[in-house]
């Protein structure tokens, strides 16, 4: 495999940061000429390095809960436990590695994912799964598959632009103000459209990376204005060529019970400014908190950096009952791959909501 070179590693971060930036600011930021930066913008699709989705806030399309699952399925089970838990109603993404199933789900009633876990273990598949359900009007996920403070640490990049970015929090309306949970029949039209657009694109003629909110009607620019559907670029790690000998290639997650007056913000920055490690997803339950983090084979080279405080002990600072679960980024794969179209109905049915 190929090496990438320092312009398409720094135009993977600029992209990765998911910025309403003009393109004359992403230039001028990356220092390379326009069109190097198209040719590789283009490539970073072509070859799956990145992907985008437009993101719904799960309350305005009624369903206030997202729940976490990561089940351990039994061997000769596991191809049944993937279909079931990526047949589920409200399932976004479904990740399958060597040993465990990690699914998002959106719900509209907190108990619908302990419903589904149960099943799982009722019917023999996995032994009990872990399950975080939150409500996402408040911080309670403030990383979600956010992969550019990673990136810029393998690279070596100093600073990020975007990081983190999570799923929900407070709804504004234009006049910021709590917004109404519901979407008119215009935007409800708006946010189809938004949400089908990365796999409406290919019968559209349009490649991967056009998918991106430039040139966009006014209301679907509203829409990601407010922030209740938003833009985001995704990194595919396994399929990323190493920069300089280094690679994100294993994923780790962890859960944990949260200690006594444990706080998500002060894990988060110790992880992220004293260990630098970089989360791609961080939930914070009530009873139990999941962490998604990326390792590399061949770290970036320490010489003259600050000493990193050690990851596990700083998790016993925060959590109890701690288990970490370790995959190979290559083995580690996306069968339902943030389909949030799936929470929407048939397009048909919003047509008519176009004029």
């Amino acid at each position: 495999m190929r090496s990438l070179t320092e312009a398409e590693a720094r135009v993977v971060a600029v992209l990765l940061a998911s910025r309403p930036d003009r393109e004359r600011d992403r230039l001028k930021f990356i220092s390379i000429p326009r069109s190097t930066y198209h040719a590789i913008r283009r490539r970073a699709y072509d070859e799956g390095w990145l992907r985008d989705r437009y993101v719904p806030h799960p309350a305005v399309l009624g369903r206030p809960f997202v729940s976490f699952l990561l089940a351990r399925p039994y061997a000769d089970r596991f191809d049944e436990l993937l279909t079931v838990v990526g047949a589920a109603p409200g399932a976004v993404v479904v990740c399958r590695g060597g040993q465990a199933v990690l699914g998002v789900l959106f719900h509209a009633k907190p108990t619908e994912a302990a419903k589904l876990a149960e099943r799982l273990g009722s019917g023999g598949l996995a032994p009990p799964a872990t399950v975080i359900t939150v409500r996402t009007e408040g911080p309670s996920i403030p990383v979600y598959f956010d992969y550019e403070g990673l990136w810029c640490h393998v690279a070596g990049f100093d600073g990020t632009l975007g990081y983190p970015h999570g799923l929900g929090g407070g709804l504004l309306s234009d006049v910021e103000e709590p917004a109404p949970v519901s979407l008119s029949a215009h935007q409800g039209w708006a946010a189809s459209e938004l949400v089908r657009r990365p796999f409406s694109a290919p019968d559209d003629g349009r490649g991967g990376h056009l998918v991106g909110p430039l040139g966009l009607p006014f209301s679907q620019r509203r829409l990601l204005q407010r922030g209740w559907v938003v833009h985001r670029t995704i990194l595919e790690p396994s399929r990323l060529p190493p920069f300089q000998g280094r690679a994100a290639d294993q994923v780790v997650l962890v859960t944990g019970r949260p200690l006594e007056r444990a706080q998500p913000e002060a894990l988060f920055a110790t992880l992220s400014q004293e260990s630098r490690v970089y989360p791609f997803l961080f939930v914070a339950g009530a009873d139990r908190w999941l962490l998604g983090a990326m390792g590399s084979s061949n770290p970036a080279p320490t010489e003259g950096a600050p000493a990193r405080r050690p990851v596990l002990p700083t998790m016993r600072e925060y959590l109890e009952g701690i288990e970490i679960l370790q995959e190979p980024a290559g083995g580690f794969s996306a069968t339902v791959d943030h389909r949030y179209d799936r929470l929407l109905p048939p397009s048909s049915a919003t047509s008519s909501a176009k004029v």
